[in-house]
């Protein structure tokens, strides 16, 4: 037992019945943390003591405005902020208004299970699961507003990460024959850098190096700056650009009014193209896809092309590596050039069986 400071803050720390408790006096007064300390242990020693929850006078609604304001917003990257904000309107509409300490595991259960039957696919409601869990991860470990946190009894909802669908290059030949220009060119320079939807329409010119044939990339998913070499494709559709470029924009891909192409706008044409293809079920993200997909086909090595995506481990990778059977032939094939055995079939009479046919394995 005891009084400490964190800050200017002083603290108190005792037992309860063998476990350890740590709590705010709320003043920076020494004489009066002693004092409050003091009524403390007396309600303590006579049993009196009930340990009092923040969380018992705040709602599901005041936890998901701390988390935002105070690590989302400051702790995560824009886009990573605006998809929380998209994931938690799901959370406030079912838990808003309930106090935290009353939300249970079987709540959350049941929320999943309303948001698989209105069709909401398994890795969305994990994100919104993991969105919940984190903010009452803080709510117990930092705010102390919890002693529990409820979800992290609730069992994830399975989620196949083998990802099928990659573009063929008959398909990718017919989805270009489908779109307009502008499009066919992020088409092509999509699947021939592996960059996500954001970081080529966010694409500047200060951020390409055309003497060292490179692309810097600087707020990423991940956070970080990567430098990227190009392929003479990729290379060829900025050069492209080039010779379009305006003194009106920065961006290397534009609108029509000069601003950075919005993304709804990207995705309705992307699906009139495939639409007038006929091509079944590809997304825009299926281009990142089909860059890791080919790379792994021919032969570029798993962490070569980790770095390429900028993907976080190999094991992410896998998904992608897909083979059919003619990008796994010549692996096969090296099978003929090791030593040859010869396999020949020799008829022998059986007495009172007829003729059976055997085998005999010849080597030379």
């Amino acid at each position: 037992m005891g009084l400490f400071k964190r800050g200017t803050v002083w603290w108190m720390s005792f037992s309860v019945d063998g476990r350890q408790v740590r709590k705010s006096t709320e003043t920076t007064d020494r004489k009066q943390a002693q004092r409050i300390f003091d009524k403390i242990k007396g309600e303590v020693a006579e049993g009196k003591w009930f340990e009092h929850l923040e969380g018992e006078d705040r709602t599901f609604n005041d936890l998901m405005d701390r988390y935002m304001k105070e690590h989302s917003a400051v702790n995560k990257a824009p886009r990573s902020y605006q998809r929380d904000k998209v994931l938690e309107k799901h959370l406030r509409r079912a838990f808003g208004k309930m106090i935290l300490t009353e939300i249970q595991p079987k709540m959350i259960a049941d929320y999943k299970t309303k948001r698989r039957e209105e069709g909401v696919s398994p890795r969305t409601i994990n994100y919104e699961l993991i969105l919940m869990g984190h903010a009452f991860n803080l709510a117990m470990k930092e705010w102390q507003w919890v002693n529990d946190n409820p979800v992290m009894r609730v069992r994830k909802e399975r989620v196949n990460n083998i990802i099928e669908r990659w573009l063929t290059l008959e398909e990718e030949e017919k989805l270009l024959a489908a779109s307009p220009k502008w499009l066919q060119e992020i088409i092509i320079f999509a699947i021939h850098t592996g960059f996500r939807q954001g970081e080529i329409l966010d694409l500047k010119w200060s951020q390409v190096d055309f003497q060292r044939r490179t692309v810097t990339l600087l707020e990423q998913k991940n956070r970080s700056v990567d430098t990227l070499p190009l392929n003479a494709t990729a290379l060829g559709v900025l050069q492209e650009r080039l010779r379009v470029r305006s003194d009106k924009t920065d961006h290397v891909f534009y609108s029509k009014n000069f601003t950075r192409i919005d993304c709804c706008n990207l995705i309705r044409s992307f699906k009139i193209a495939i639409r007038n293809a006929k091509i079944q079920k590809l997304r825009f993200h299926d281009l990142r896809h089909t860059f890791a997909t080919r790379l792994v086909q021919n032969g570029v090595d798993l962490f070569a092309v980790q770095k390429l995506g900028r993907w976080k481990s190999t094991e992410m990778i896998k998904r992608y590596a897909h083979h059919n059977p003619e990008s796994l032939r010549a692996r096969i094939e090296v099978m003929d050039t090791l030593r040859k055995p010869v396999i020949t079939i020799l008829s022998q009479p059986q007495k009172n069986r007829g003729s059976r046919a055997s085998l005999r394995l010849v080597t030379p």
